[in-house]
């Protein structure tokens, strides 16, 4: 496992560098692709990808962190940040509905990385990243994410599925489920697109 991790180059690039040499085709193939596995389901869509991933190069305070291997030169991992008054209304709603002020929010969007990498300690690394470029706001306060509420006994689930929560905890956040918004898609197999709720962790800065 060390071996693959000393193989890792991480990068942390700013919206004017994301638009250079075709990041954001790559990290749209990287969503279509990890995001067809559970608990996501996704059946990708590059017209949807196209529209969701501008926000990465349109906002002044976003970030994208990809994780590359030396060896190959492929880009395996990504991970994206973005101050939350200029992302989704989606997300931007759920907090002012609760009262919360979204310009002390800082919100984190997808951590992706392909299967063989996993358990390398990239994901570690991505949360770190991007709490670097929230502190660099002083007005933010919290960090923040979302990740979808399948139930336990969904049909799709792996045997060997394992939660990401235990790694969201350790790095400090707390899971609110009174903070939840609402996002639709279509899973695999599916005709049409259906809603699912995605509840939102948070952590509060020192």
């Amino acid at each position: 496992m060390t071996q693959l991790l000393d193989r890792i180059e991480f990068t942390t690039l700013t919206p004017e560098m994301l638009k250079e040499r075709g990041y954001l085709n790559r990290l749209a193939e990287l969503r279509m692709t990890v995001f067809r596995e559970f608990p996501y389901l996704y059946d990708g869509d590059a017209s949807y990808e196209s529209s969701y991933l501008k926000r990465y190069v349109e906002s002044p305070n976003a970030v994208c962190v990809i994780a590359r291997d030396r060896e190959s030169g492929e880009i395996i991992g990504a991970s994206t940040g973005n101050y939350l008054p200029d992302d989704m209304e989606e997300a931007k709603t759920v907090f002012t509905d609760a009262g919360h002020d979204v310009g002390e929010y800082y919100y984190f969007g997808e951590s992706i990385l392909l299967p063989k990498w996993r358990g390398q300690g990239i994901g570690k690394h991505f949360f770190a990243e991007r709490e670097r470029a929230a502190r660099k706001l002083p007005q933010v306060k919290y960090l923040t994410f979302c990740g979808v509420d399948r139930s336990t006994t969904h049909p799709e689930e792996p045997e060997d599925y394992r939660s990401p929560k235990q790694l969201w905890l350790s790095q400090g956040f707390v899971e609110h489920p009174e903070l939840v918004a609402h996002f639709s898609w279509k899973d695999l197999g599916a005709s049409k697109e259906t809603v699912k709720p995605m509840i939102f962790w948070v952590k509060q800065l020192a």
